[in-house]
């Protein structure tokens, strides 16, 4: 199947973009698309809507506070987006100026910390930082968070919680996992009493993941590399939970990624096996999923790989279908927006 950048493009009012979180995470809507068939609910009836014995993954990597801003040493405006933190004083960097900052040049940021920019690595810049304190510590004491572009205001003190999911554990994104920003503890209490159970995995999502994609022909796109870890638990709670009859719910997309990358991995072996690694797995229509039975997902942007992610997950028509719904019934998009509920039964094209 030929596809280009355009099949994947819809309409999407600017009001619709949620620009702030609603007073409580469960409070969003959730859009059921089972089978083809779509019905308007709320996100805290998700566990009225799952099965007994089904097993539900999240992403619990937790978002860096990783903007910041600076001059250079000739004077000039900066700002740095953190990619991720390599050993205990470099970082992997977006960095915005007039002009571009040469190697061997340095950088003041947050009139705090002192960074020698070492050279570049594709779109991004190797930077060491000059202090004897470690990187993710200065980021946390210095460092803005990043919400993304298409909100337009900055990071207000209420986003430094509702930014971040009730599962996050471990430093590392840039952007929130999204899905796992509806959850709060009703909805898990209503989650264990009807049976269900909870494991999760890591990813780091990237700076990439805002990246438009630049090509028509979509088998020239090549991924952002994302790191992701999968414990030995969270392994054997899926085979416990296949052998039980449940179904692997993917809260988000970048938990489907992970265990997606995972479950590639170990194809030659037979089994899902527990690991660290990078991914550059690029989900599109056509795929096999392996790993993941079911999805809980947000809104995602127009042309973008998560919408084509999603659409090889429900199927083109039948995302296509509820995206319209959503515009249609004033559904909240992006990272603070509504839900979707997809059982990936048939993963038809």
């Amino acid at each position: 199947m030929h596809l280009s950048l355009d099949d994947f493009d819809y309409d999407l009012p600017p009001q619709l973009i949620a620009q702030a979180p609603l007073a409580e995470r469960s409070a969003s809507r959730l859009l059921h698309l089972d089978g083809g068939i779509l019905a308007d609910r709320r996100f805290a009836d998700l566990a009225a809507l799952l099965r007994p014995g089904d097993l539900l993954v999240t992403n619990d990597s937790r978002v860096m506070n990783a903007r910041l801003f600076g001059v250079k040493d000739s004077g000039g405006r900066v700002e740095v987006l953190v990619e991720r933190v390599i050993g205990a004083h470099e970082l992997l960097a977006q960095v915005s100026a007039s002009k571009p900052p040469r190697a061997g040049s340095r950088l003041r940021l947050e009139d705090a910390i002192e960074v020698e920019v070492l050279g570049r690595e594709a779109e991004f810049y190797r930077l060491r930082i000059d202090d004897p304190r470690a990187a993710t510590e200065l980021l946390q004491c210095h460092g803005r968070l990043p919400l993304p572009p298409y909100i337009d205001r900055p990071a207000e003190k209420a986003d430094e919680q509702r930014y971040q999911t009730v599962f996050a554990r471990h430093h590392g994104s840039v952007a929130a996992p999204t899905a796992g920003l509806h959850f709060d503890e009703a909805v898990l209490a209503a989650l264990r009493g009807r049976g269900c159970e909870m494991a999760s995995v890591t990813l780091h999502v990237g700076a990439g993941t805002f990246q438009p994609v630049r090509v028509q022909d979509l088998a020239q796109h090549r991924m952002h590399s994302e790191r992701y870890s999968l414990s030995p638990q969270t392994v054997a709670a899926i085979a416990a939970a296949r052998a039980r009859g449940g179904r692997v719910v993917a809260v988000g997309t970048t938990s489907l990624r992970a265990l997606e990358s995972a479950a590639k991995l170990g194809e030659m072996q037979g089994e899902l096996r527990a690991g660290e690694g990078e991914t550059e797995l690029f989900i599109l229509p056509g795929f096999r999923f392996r790993a993941v039975d079911a999805l809980i997902t947000n809104f995602h942007l127009p042309r973008s790989t998560l919408l084509m992610l999603v659409s090889a997950f429900a199927g083109i028509d039948a995302t296509r279908r509820a995206y319209r719904h959503a515009v249609e019934h004033g559904y909240r998009f992006f990272s603070y927006g509504d839900a979707m509920l997809i059982d990936g039964s048939s993963h038809e094209i």
